[in-house]
């Protein structure tokens, strides 16, 4: 297993679909309750271990997901509320510093209301709406929502094998 990528990396195919669609908000739907019994048991010795060597703490991981997923929510409202926006990149290592002793209760809480809130937008767009785009200016591409909902269905999914595959490797 690849302890960097236990999932592999996120790919599609071509046009999104519909169904697609609403398989990646389920996943949107279903990453907090996930990720809260992923780490309901661990101590803080275990919170505090690197899912690889070289990689961030579990605790880092899941203030990361807060972090990010806050991120990707707002350039959702953008691109909707504004034509092809160009959204800021943020230095993701470095924001996991800033919180990296923070109780996980914190983000999980975070992550389970944003998550509420996403899936109720994600509902609620149509298919036009999925075709909205941001401009993200680190890779010099245009996102289009429906992708970016894919990106991060597999981003949760991702960072959840993170600590589930490190859980099972040392028998936690």
């Amino acid at each position: 297993m690849n302890v960097r990528f236990p999932i592999g990396h996120f790919e599609t195919n071509g046009d999104v679909t519909e169904a697609q669609r609403e398989a990646w908000i389920n996943d949107i739907e279903e990453l907090p309750s996930l990720l809260a019994g992923a780490v309901k048991d661990l101590t803080q010795e275990q919170l505090d271990t690197p899912y690889r060597d070289g990689g961030w703490t579990v605790r880092q991981v899941v203030h990361h997901i807060a972090d990010s997923h806050m991120n990707s929510y707002m350039r959702f409202k953008l691109a909707l509320t504004e034509d092809n926006p160009t959204i800021k990149p943020y230095y993701e290592d470095r924001w996991a510093e800033l919180t990296s002793g923070a109780p996980i209760e914190l983000s999980l809480t975070l992550i389970d209301a944003l998550h509420r809130k996403w899936a109720l937008l994600l509902k609620s767009m149509s298919g036009p709406d999925y075709a909205r785009s941001f401009f993200h200016p680190e890779s010099q591409k245009t996102v289009r929502l429906d992708y970016n909902l894919g990106t991060y269905s597999w981003h949760g999914r991702h960072h959840l094998a993170h600590i589930t595959s490190l859980a099972k490797r040392l028998g936690w």
